[in-house]
């Protein structure tokens, strides 16, 4: 996914900086990281509080193979609502702007 369309999807936020890392991309706005471009998805930042909400909206956690047993990071998938919504993607981009300010503390 080019820079722009990613820029677009946080439109919401305001201005957001694309960083390349692991063979993916970093969005961050106000220098902190909310999302990850991997394999062409966008996936957002979710913790404890906000993980049930986006497992509720039939998102998917992002899961990998690690040495010995499969590791689940905290970004998970746009519901799928939200893709061709634009309010409803600024709603999911919001919660994960909040994750990313309570996993900063």
């Amino acid at each position: 996914m080019d820079n722009d369309a990613i820029s677009e999807m946080f439109d919401s936020l305001g201005e957001v900086t694309i960083k390349r890392m692991f063979g993916g991309k970093g969005v961050y706005h106000q220098g902190v990281i909310l999302a990850l471009e991997v394999s062409g998805d966008i996936l957002l930042k979710a913790d404890a509080q906000s993980a049930p909400e986006f497992a509720d909206a039939g998102a998917s956690q992002w899961v990998y193979s690690g040495k010995n047993k499969p590791v689940a990071m905290p970004y998970w998938s746009i519901p799928d609502a939200a893709l061709d919504d634009p309010e409803e993607l600024s709603k999911w981009v919001k919660l994960a702007w909040d994750a990313a300010l309570r996993s900063k503390k």
